[in-house]
This record gives structure tokens, sequence and C-alpha cells, in this order.
């Protein structure tokens, strides 16, 4: 797909770069159903704490190498010395609480699937295996976390997952269209449940 010049968008991918730009029309609040998507979005956003996405997106590709294009066995298997080289790695954010921790969730995220089946059948479960219609307004309407979210945050935390306070785990779910916050004004609002190609 894709970057349109012309349509409107929602305010927080106005002025940002063609990378943001793009980010936000072919990739934010379409419903993803991949865990490997997931796990992704999981260590990316645990990364962004702290931080504005704009610094994460820049580095997703080194992200990519780094944890071994986002597969959860891989990097469950990593150890003292992987984490080590990590966090020598200029192409990620690094901080050694959040490399650990995507190490933990990756064991943890492999644990839930050999529960559910899929991440994603688990965490779709949180909202009922639809998308939530934000129906937003302005900026200022999009809420920070959810009652979804704060279940969410709690039931990862249980399992042992690290960096998923309601916060982090609101904005993940915006990220896998578990929520469709497009502003009603942008384009991208009516087609938020259309799958990614």
């Amino acid at each position: 797909m894709r970057v349109s010049k012309t349509k409107e968008r929602c305010g927080w991918a106005q002025g940002k770069g063609r990378d943001y730009q793009r980010y936000h029309d072919t990739e934010w609040g379409v419903p993803v159903h991949d865990d490997r998507k997931h796990f992704e979005f999981l260590i990316l956003e645990g990364a962004q704490a702290g931080l504005s996405w704009a610094t994460v997106l820049g580095r997703r590709e080194g992200y990519r190498r780094a944890f071994d294009d986002f597969d959860p066995i891989r990097v469950a298997r990593f150890g003292e010395k992987e984490i080590r080289a990590l966090l020598r790695d200029p192409g990620i954010i690094r901080n050694r609480l959040k490399v650990a921790a995507a190490v933990t969730n990756a064991r943890a995220f492999l644990a839930v699937q050999k529960e559910f089946g899929s991440f994603d059948s688990y965490v779709w479960g949180f909202v009922g295996g639809r998308p939530v219609q934000g129906r937003r307004r302005t900026l200022r309407d999009i809420p920070a976390t959810s009652l979804e979210s704060d279940a969410l945050s709690k039931d990862l935390k249980k399992r042992g997952f690290k960096f998923v306070g309601s916060t982090i785990v609101y904005a993940h779910m915006q990220a896998v269209g578990m929520v469709n916050d497009h502003l009603v004004g942008c384009f991208r609002y009516r087609l938020g449940a259309r799958p990614r190609g």
C-alpha cells in the first residue's frame, strides 16, 4: 500500500516523516493474527517504555536483525552471552532490563502458545475476538489504558511477562488492531478491520 499524501490522518502521524506515515497508513490498527508479529510488537512496545515510538520505529530493522527476525523460539534460547552482545548493539535500545525482558517474554510467550494453541487465540480472547471500535474524535479522546488492557496486563504479569503494564499493553492492542483508535476523521478509520496487504 502506498503512503497517501493528501488523505486526512490521525494527528500523531502528521509531519513525522514517510516511515511514520507508512506505519500509520499500512500497519497501525490493522488486526494481526500472526504470532510472530504479536511477538515483534511485544518486544517493540516494551522497548518504547519511556521513549517515543519514533525512536523505536527507527530501530525496527536493528531489532529484527538482533532478535532473529522476532522468532520467539530462538530468542527464548538467548543466554547471558547473547544478552551482553545485544547490549553492545547500536541498532537497538541498549537497556539491560528491556533486553532481558525480551528474553523472559519469549519464554512466557512459548508457554502461552503451548497452553492456548497460539498467542493470537489467547490475546484476542480479551476483546471477544473482534476489534474494539474506539470512535475517537480527537487525540485527547484516546485513553492510555482500558478495562481490557488492565485485564490483559494483569494476566500477562501473572504468566511472567515483563514490561507489560496496562499502558504498554494498550499500545500493543492499538498496534495489532485489537482496538481501532484511528480518529473517525482519519481515512484509516473505516479500513481498520481490513487485513494487511
